[in-house]
Formats: structure tokens, C-alpha cells, sequence
């Protein structure tokens, strides 16, 4: 088959594509089909109108439109939907049911309704937009909020098949009226990989290779920084040698409010902000480490995320602290491939956080076992195989 995707957004900076996308469109490459990324490239205008290969799947990015917003997202719309149809796709799957892409996916429907021939289109929902989700997170403005809430609703139940990443995105699907026989669960998943280069990214880092390393690669909003705050005070109490590794960005300020803490609390000098770490330099980073906590608020937009970042941490063998909310309960089963803990609890995930950072022997083996449980259970070569049978199954229901 020719398939196309339709990205939300461009391929850099953001790791959304490299982490669902990509993986995802390789898989199906294997097994015989052509699959190209149509993407609106707003957050690297640099690559407007490039086309290019990654990893062996081509991309093509259209070209940006004017900068008033209004005339911009209809052109960037017509030009995703007017690309992916030049391609003579058997099949659509348009990623994340908003913006831009879900412009042109309404068109797609409208047309398709009125009669004009066009592929089948799948929906792919990896989080959930409206309220309570990323509309409460994001600056939106009203109308923007109005749009995306009426796409993620509206977009679903008219499409060929949904694709969801958690089980809370597949309930709330399911509760949208959309038949359970066209929604398919498919959860971010990996690729076995290369280790990363722990003793040149302790270096690069100014870590002796004997501390002990705590990491949190995080965007930061997934939780209370005040829980943060407590955890980090609360480890270096009891491994005064601990070194905190923090990868990643915050969106309001979070670094500095972690800087102050740790002054106030004297956790300070333990502290190294790595920021935004580029796609490549990522396993040695993760590698540097030898635990990991993955602290998750209890809230509708955590539960339906299929967190990422936490299966990059399992791959690369860290042991993994979390709480126990959403889908990181898939990920992590107590006792094989990590450690789960009350969301409600900060001095439950601080021992248990301590007790692997100073048992080295237990951590090195909680590593291993999540390692192995995640590329037993969450393989994106599987993950594509079960997509291939179902994007077959539907196309032969659809009238």
C-alpha cells in the first residue's frame, strides 16, 4: 500500500515524529508498504518546502504560508490536504485530530461524503486536546480552544479507523460512540538500539564516574514542582554524593524555581541542567545515569499520555521510579520492570529512589528487567504488523 501521514507539526525540534511517527512509517516499510510524512513545518520554517529522507522514510514539508494567522492556517490546510492527494495514497492517517491537520482532515471527510473519491482516513489520537488535556495546558486563545475541542470530537467518529496510545484515550473514544471495532490501542513503543556512551557523556558532564546519578528527563508540567522540590531535598539528605541530571526544557520558568529550591534546601551543588538535548545525543545522556524517577501527576492529561520519554529510559536500562498513573502502569509491572508508587506519596518515591541509588547491585538488575520486558511487549516491528491488519480489516468494512 501507499500510505501517508500527516504530521501536526514539523520534525524539529520536537520528538513527537521521531518518537510515533517515524518508528511507526519504518515498520510498515518493512513489510512492503511506501509510507510518506506530509508535514506543516511551523516550528522549523527553515525546512518550508524541503523535502527530505529520514531514516529511510521521505518527508515532504509544504510550504509555510503568510504570517496573518487565519489566511495561514487555511493555505498550510489546503497544502497538507492537496500534498497528501498528489502522493495517490491507498491510505490516509493523519496524526493528532487538531490543527492544521485537522483542517484538511475535515475537508477530506466533507469531500468524501459529497460523493469525491479519496483513500480511507485513519486518526491517530496520542493525546487528548480538549478540556482538561492540552487546551488547559497550552496559551490558546478562545478560538483556538473552540477549534481544537470540536476537531477532537468531531474528526473520530467520522473517520475509517482511530488509533489510540493509551487505554484512557481508547475509553474516552469508546465514549464517543465510535464502535470498538475501530479503534485500535497502539502504545508508543522502541527499537532495539546501541547503548549510549556513559563514560564520554559523564565527562562531557563533569561527573566523577563513581557518584551516583539521578536522573529526570522531563518537560516539567507533568507535575507539582513543589513535589520535585521535596524529592530532590529528600534524596540528597540521605546520598549526600548524588548528582541530579536533569534533560529537558520547562515551559514557565521551571529550571529557575529548581535552582532556588536547591539553594534554599542545599541541594544546589548537586544540580546539572542539561536543558534541550538534541534527538542523536540522547542515549548518552540517559546512559550517564544510574536511577530514574518519573514523578506523573494524577490527571486526565497524564493518564492519556503514552509517555515516551519513560520507554527511552526503560530501553537504555535505567531503573525507573514512577507513579503509578495511566499508562506507565503498562510500562511498569512492580517487581519486573520497575518500581510504581503513590502519585500522593513524594516520601514513598524519595526511599524508593534512595534504596536503588544506594543498591547498585538491585538497580543494575531493575535496569535489565525493564529493558527486557519493554522490547518483549512494546516492539514497534509488532506494533506495525498489528497497524497492517488493521488499516486491511477496516478498509474492507468501509462502505
Amino acid at each position: 500500500m501507499k500510505i501517508v501521514f500527516i504530521a501536526p507539526f514539523g520534525i524539529r525540534p520536537k520528538g513527537t515524529l521521531f518518537a510515533r511517527m517515524l518508528p511507526l512509517a519504518a515498520g510498515l516499510q518493512t513489510l512492503g508498504h511506501t509510507v510518506t510524512i506530509v508535514a506543516p513545518p511551523y516550528t522549523n520554517p527553515e525546512d518550508s518546502g524541503k523535502v527530505e529522507m529520514v531514516r529511510g522514510v521521505l518527508i515532504k514539508n509544504v510550504r509555510l504560508g503568510p504570517s496573518n494567522k487565519i489566511a495561514s492556517a487555511a493555505l498550510l490546510a489546503y497544502r497538507l490536504f492537496r500534498t497528501a492527494r498528489l502522493e495517490k495514497p491507498d491510505l490516509v492517517h493523519l496524526f493528532k485530530p487538531k490543527g492544521y491537520g485537522g483542517v484538511a482532515a475535515f475537508a477530506h471527510i466533507l469531500l468524501k461524503q459529497l460523493g469525491k473519491r479519496l483513500p480511507p482516513l485513519f486518526i491517530d489520537s496520542d493525546d487528548w486536546e480538549g478540556p482538561g488535556g492540552m487546551n488547559d495546558l497550552h496559551p490558546y486563545s478562545r478560538a483556538e480552544r473552540i477549534v481544537f475541542r470540536l476537531q477532537e470530537s468531531w474528526l473520530p467518529p467520522r473517520a475509517t479507523g482511530v488509533t489510540a496510545a493509551s487505554l484512557t484515550l481508547q475509553s474516552r473514544l469508546l465514549g464517543m460512540g465510535i464502535p470498538a471495532e475501530k479503534i485500535h490501542y497502539l502504545p508508543n513503543c522502541v527499537d532495539a538500539g546501541p547503548a549510549g556512551n556513559r563514560t564520554a557523556a559523564r565527562r562531557k558532564l563533569g561527573i566523577l564516574e563513581g557518584a551516583p546519578v539521578l536522573l529526570l528527563y522531563t518537560r516539567f508540567f507533568e507535575f507539582s514542582q513543589d513535589k520535585l522540590h521535596y524529592l530532590f531535598a529528600e534524596i540528597c539528605k540521605k546520598v549526600p554524593s548524588v548528582r541530579f541530571l536533569v534533560i529537558g526544557s520547562g515551559r514557565n520558568n521551571e529550571e529557575q524555581l529548581l535552582i532556588r529550591a536547591g539553594e534554599e534546601a542545599g541541594f544546589s551543588p548537586a544540580l546539572i541542567l542539561a536543558g534541550w538535548v538534541e534527538t542523536d545525543e540522547i542515549a548518552d545522556y540517559l546512559a550517564a545515569g544510574d536511577v530514574a524517577i518519573y514523578p506523573f501527576a494524577d490527571n486526565l492529561l497524564n493518564r492519556s499520555k503514552c509517555p515516551a520519554k519513560l520507554t527511552e529510559l526503560l530501553l537504555a536500562e535505567i531503573p525507573v521510579v514512577a507513579d503509578r498513573v495511566g499508562q506507565i502502569t503498562e510500562y511498569i509491572r512492580p517487581g519486573l520492570s520497575g518500581v510504581l508508587c503513590n502519585p500522593d506519596d513524594w516520601q514513598e518515591m524519595a526511599d524508593r529512589t534512595v534504596d536503588l541509588l544506594l543498591d547498585g547491585t538491585k538497580g543494575r538488575a531493575v535496569g535489565k528487567s525493564g529493558r527486557s520486558f519493554l522490547l518483549e511487549r512494546f516492539s514497534w516491528k509488532d506494533a506495525a504488523a498489528e497497524l497492517e491488519k488493521f488499516y486491511l480489516h477496516q478498509q474492507l468494512l468501509a462502505p
